[in-house]
């Protein structure tokens, strides 16, 4: 039996008070502000200060046309793609062990471990790989104390150490979001496969793999999408071989203040983040 009209009506309203704190925010904090970038990327200048502008193409002619951006965006996908790939690689197991194999007390205590980086200062994280992973460093340090190799040598300003930096900030996210997933499988499903002689292992990659899948992608998005785009670990960590597009546009904004042409480059990576997104749907589709 259908609810009268009055009640439907009153149900829809009250579905539509609780929905607009939340649409008002998305629209204030996230659709203006990226309304009023989308607009900027099509100025000859940056609006302030009585400068003269015009609307133009240009800003992305050349962020589309010249060989060194593509090369920028080519560089700042593949980092996305790997850090990606280790958080899931790291994060997917460990997420099956904090949901399904150890007990409550010990759980309790990794997962403070997980998420101890979202209690940190980003900056202070950053800086504490780079006394880390430098020449001379702590690791170096720790090495020439148990064994009797001589390191030379440092990670800092290399490829590697803003992969570790950024793997250490975004690894969280598949973790929580993999267990969330992995919770939502039922022991009986496990306990069939460990009693037909499957090591967890493999009940791990036949069982709870598959069906935690959606979970697992969940937080890969939560991990690509950002990275895409990261500059404070490349910048800190990197050195000359961290120069992405996320580094390029941050410059745009705050050293030559070409406003138009770092929004044009922020729109140019969106577009390929999406597109990327947009490609690898399917795929996870197909894989579940």
């Amino acid at each position: 039996m259908r609810p009268p009209p009055s009640l439907r009506a009153r149900e829809a309203r009250g579905t539509a008070a609780l929905l607009a704190p939340a649409y008002l925010w998305l629209t204030a904090a996230v659709f203006v502000p990226l309304a009023v970038m989308l607009g900027l990327s099509f100025l000859t200048e940056t609006p302030f200060g009585g400068r003269d502008w015009a609307v133009t193409l240009g800003q992305y002619e050349d962020a589309l046309g010249k060989p060194l951006y593509r090369e920028l965006l080519r560089r700042s996908l593949l980092l996305a793609g790997e850090v990606t790939l280790w958080c899931v690689v790291i994060g997917w197991p460990a997420a099956f062990v904090l949901a399904k194999v150890i007990g409550p007390r010990r759980r309790g205590a990794l997962f403070l471990l997980t998420i101890l980086p979202f209690w940190s200062n980003g900056l202070v994280r950053v800086f504490s790989w780079a006394i880390l992973l430098r020449g001379a460093g702590v690791i170096d340090w720790a090495v020439e104390g148990l064994t009797p190799l001589e390191v030379e040598g440092s990670l800092l300003f290399t490829r590697e150490a803003v992969v570790i930096g950024l793997v250490h900030a975004y690894l969280p996210y598949v973790v929580l979001t993999g267990y969330l997933s992995i919770s939502a499988i039922g022991d009986d499903l496990l306990e069939a496969a460990r009693s037909l002689g499957a090591s967890r292992w493999l009940v791990f990659l036949r069982v709870v793999a598959p069906l935690s899948l959606p979970g697992v992608a969940a937080g890969a998005a939560l991990v690509f999408v950002p990275v895409a785009g990261a500059f404070m670990e490349p910048r800190i960590l990197g050195g000359r071989e961290g120069t992405f597009l996320g580094t390029v546009i941050e410059d745009q904004f705050t050293a030559v203040f070409n406003w138009p042409f770092g929004a044009a480059l922020s729109f140019v990576l969106l577009a390929a983040v999406l597109a990327v997104l947009a490609v690898s749907a399917p795929a996870v589709r197909a894989a579940r």
